[in-house]
């Protein structure tokens, strides 16, 4: 009888026990997981009816889900690349552009791009050496035979590039890298010496890599680090109408493993080297040579791809074919703009209105000709930022960030629209609405955000979401067609009801 008694007190201990377990199990996990809980939704638009980055106000989250709706389905346990940044190009143009004004127009631009409140800008690029959005060409290398580049200096960006980025630098929150890219070498490494087209002489490669790490450290010395480089803007050339040089993708994979990986190295510099830097559409070939070469890979951080091949498609089939093959190495999005346009002033239903054209409207080849009609402007940007995310892009870089009433200054006269255009007579500015588009992306998906898990079957929208390192989760939303959609947000068994007008891009924050 004792005995029972013992081991039913024991028992009964045991179940007290467990019990109390049960009861703390409750107190510190339920409450956790109730904080992860999305609870409401900040929602900001812009669109063709006027709206410019405008809070639509506040939606609440429920248990209910509404079947007659459709559905976006967020999971954010489903994880794909991490984001870098999105941002704009420092070019001498935009330099220029902005020297012509006054003090108070060109502080007012460059904060609205890098001030946390404003676009917020985390990734950007410029150029080593001239481009065409350069008043000339020149070279920070322009002795000839000088392989030591004893005469090396950028003495060229001190009254325009570097006091532009200098003063980026200074805006409220501003934090962004740069990407470095060459249009050429200069004329004597090449074969024919000439600014426009030509290759570099295989007895310049080991110059032309030292080039590199003179130009990083010259900068670095200003004070400006130089987060990453391509080894040459647009390898297959441009048809010779400015700055350019010709490599194929065995050259490049030469380069980088035999040069300027090993340079790097020596010279203890950390940029992140990236290769190709042109169209989507040839993407896989150059991956396949250079990243598939065991001697240039390790040196290799990603790859960089324009958009320039068609106005219409964002190649998610290479995009994503090159990630499977490569998942190691990253892919960016280095240029894009609206080319071939004189910018319109001040009338932003032209943004709004398939009305653009861009090069390959007039001069591409009748088998290409499909992939070059015109186009509404801010769709173009849209569809390509979130279309190119949805296939493993990791950040996206705009081209010029200010530009003159005519499309420039370029001295090839390759006349662009930059989301900002500036009337330096009147001294005048004009945020188009390609400046709200690009600050939908910039300011609210972050640096070390993560594109996360989403289902969608409403055809008429095209839609990515990320979640920052703050937890928030952001939607980006398209809605190209002229009528308004209806549409439910379900993640973890919770929803809300939202709709978003015809002809409008939407940011949705999902908030705990």
């Amino acid at each position: 009888m004792e005995l029972f008694t013992a081991m039913e007190a024991k028992i009964r201990k045991m179940i007290i026990f467990s019990g109390i377990l049960y009861l703390i199990s409750l107190t510190t996990c339920t409450p956790s997981k109730k904080q992860n809980l999305i609870r409401s939704a900040r929602v900001i638009q812009t669109s063709k009816a006027g709206d410019r980055l405008t809070e639509m106000g506040t939606v609440s989250f429920s248990e209910m889900v509404n079947d007659s709706i459709p559905v976006i389905s967020v999971n954010p346990e489903i994880t794909y690349q991490e984001i870098i940044g999105f941002g704009g190009s420092f070019t001498e143009s935009g330099a220029h552009v902005l020297n012509q004004l006054s003090s108070e127009k060109k502080t007012e631009i460059i904060h609205a791009y890098f001030n946390h409140s404003g676009s917020a800008y985390s990734l950007t690029r410029t150029h080593m050496n001239s481009c065409d959005f350069s008043l000339n060409t020149y070279s920070y290398a322009p002795v000839p035979g000088d392989t030591h580049l004893t005469h090396f200096s950028i003495e060229e960006d001190r009254d325009d590039l570097i006091p532009f980025i200098k003063e980026a630098m200074t805006a409220d929150g501003a934090d962004f890298r740069i990407i470095a890219s060459p249009w050429t070498a200069p004329p004597w490494m090449k074969d024919p010496q000439i600014w426009n087209g030509g290759i570099l002489k295989p007895e310049y490669f080991e110059t032309w890599a030292l080039f590199f790490s003179k130009y990083i450290k010259a900068y670095a010395e200003e004070g400006i680090n130089i987060w990453g480089v391509t080894v040459v803007n647009e390898p297959l050339g441009n048809g010779g109408q400015w700055e350019s040089m010709i490599f194929s993708p065995e050259t490049m994979a030469e380069f980088v493993a035999y040069h300027l990986g090993p340079r790097f190295e020596k010279d203890n510099i950390d940029a992140r080297i990236l290769i190709y830097d042109q169209n989507r559409d040839h993407l896989p070939d150059w991956a396949h040579v250079v990243l598939g070469n065991p001697h240039a890979a390790p040196y290799v951080w990603g790859t960089a791809v324009h958009w320039y091949s068609s106005t219409v498609e964002w190649y998610p089939e290479n995009l994503t074919a090159v990630h499977g093959s490569f998942p190691d190495k990253q892919l960016i999005h280095t240029e894009g703009c609206i080319d071939s346009e004189i910018p319109v002033w001040k009338d932003d239903l032209w943004y709004w209105s398939p009305e653009a054209t861009d090069w390959g409207y007039d001069w591409a080849p009748d088998e290409d000709k499909h992939l070059h009609p015109k186009y509404v402007p801010v769709y173009r940007y849209a569809r390509d930022i979130i279309g190119g995310l949805n296939s493993w892009l990791c950040g996206w870089i705009d081209w010029n960030m200010v530009l003159n009433r005519q499309g420039g200054p370029n001295h090839a006269n390759n006349w662009c629209i930059a989301p900002v255009i500036a009337d330096i007579e009147n001294n005048e500015v004009y945020y188009t609405p390609l400046y709200y588009i690009m600050t939908h992306f910039s300011r609210f998906i972050r640096p070390g955000a993560v594109r996360i898990g989403l289902e969608s079957s409403i055809s008429d929208i095209m839609i990515t979401a990320c979640r920052n390192t703050d937890k928030s989760i952001v939607l980006e939303i398209l809605n190209q067609s002229s009528s308004p959609v209806e549409y439910q947000i379900v993640i973890n068994d919770r929803s809300a009801n939202f709709s978003i007008p015809g002809s409008c891009l939407q940011t949705v924050i999902l908030e705990s």
